[in-house]
């Protein structure tokens, strides 16, 4: 078991050395990042002196390599655009994106996993064929142009929810939250619909599917020839044999709501990470894009490794493939 988890470990560095090069790479070599700091005006000693002290005129390896050594301590340089560290940036934004991100997930979990179960039970029922068909929405359309639909009919015709940023949020020990005032709470009601439809569609097709297998199977013949009560049948037994892959696709799919947050972000302007990093992109700020990218890659890697660690631990046939079994 520590061999194996050694070794994950040290994939997991390889990757996140991989992701490190490639980002830096191709957002290095994006234009000149003092174009968008200084001004017409600008003398050409006092842009020499600012490219030497923002280290541009080093060799390419030893910028990556300060850059390795300075993610690993917390450290991603000054912001181009506002002169400002940029961990305290991205700190500053975390709260809003982890809050959109975790009512997206919960919206997305309860609903997809209500209305999966809803349309297995009853696959050939009318709301069941209207939800199946209204699913496809969730998966085919843009999350931009949901958006934009959602602000349009809620916002823009109906007035009942505000079309963008964040409301007022309260201080609680550090953290900014929205969660404990009204405004916060209607801000927060379009964009984490618009970011949980795509997840919630994609969990509702995977529970009716999954559940619909199990239904099948000759157990459950066997348990409704037994008698057993048929809401039993259902929860106690096909729901529960349906949770795995289940739990499995929503924990991996945490890091894709984080990910995704950027375009709902945008659109409804919610100052978090996301728009942080488009802004960034608009104005070649280097050094938040790579931070940002770094940080997004280095949240796939946990998830991915604690799957990874939880499927060694639950499933014994793992165990006996990589040799580690007792």
């Amino acid at each position: 078991m520590l061999a194996f988890i050694l070794r994950r470990l040290a994939q997991s560095i390889v990757v996140m050395l991989v992701v490190a090069l490639i980002s830096f790479m191709l957002f290095r070599f994006v234009g000149d990042p003092l174009v968008s700091m200084v001004g017409q005006d600008t003398r050409l000693d006092e842009i020499a002196a600012l490219r030497e002290r923002l280290g541009l005129n080093d060799p390419f390896y030893i910028q990556f390599f300060n850059f390795v050594v300075n993610a690993l301590q917390g450290e991603f340089g000054i912001s181009y655009r506002l002169q400002q560290p940029v961990m305290d940036l991205i700190v500053s934004r975390a709260p809003a994106t982890l809050e959109l991100a975790f009512t997206s997930a919960l919206i997305a979990l309860f609903m997809g996993l209500a209305l999966g179960v809803y349309t297995a039970i009853r696959p050939n029922g009318v709301v069941s064929r209207f939800l199946m068909t209204a699913s496809l929405v969730g998966v085919s359309l843009p999350t931009f142009l949901i958006g934009i639909a959602l602000i349009y009919v809620f916002a823009v015709e109906l007035g009942w929810l505000p079309s963008y940023g964040r409301g007022q949020t309260v201080n609680l020990g550090g953290w900014q939250t929205g969660f404990l005032t009204e405004s916060g709470l209607r801000s927060l009601v379009l964009p984490a619909i618009t970011l949980s439809l795509y997840q919630m569609t994609l969990i509702m097709r995977l529970v009716r599917a999954e559940m619909l297998e199990v239904l099948r199977s000759d157990y459950i013949k066997f348990a409704r020839a037994r008698g057993v009560p048929q809401r039993r049948i259902n929860f106690g037994h096909a729901l529960k044999n349906t949770m795995v892959p289940v739990i499995t696709i929503t924990g991996l799919q945490l890091g894709s709501i984080i990910a995704f947050a950027v375009v709902t972000e945008t659109v409804f302007q919610w100052p978090g990470v996301g728009l942080l990093f488009i802004q960034s992109v608009q104005v070649v700020d280097v050094p938040v894009m790579a931070a940002y990218l770094m940080l997004i890659a280095f949240v796939f890697v946990v998830i991915n490794l604690v799957v990874d660690l939880l499927y060694h631990v639950v499933d014994p046939r793992l165990r006996v493939s990589t040799g580690t079994a007792k």
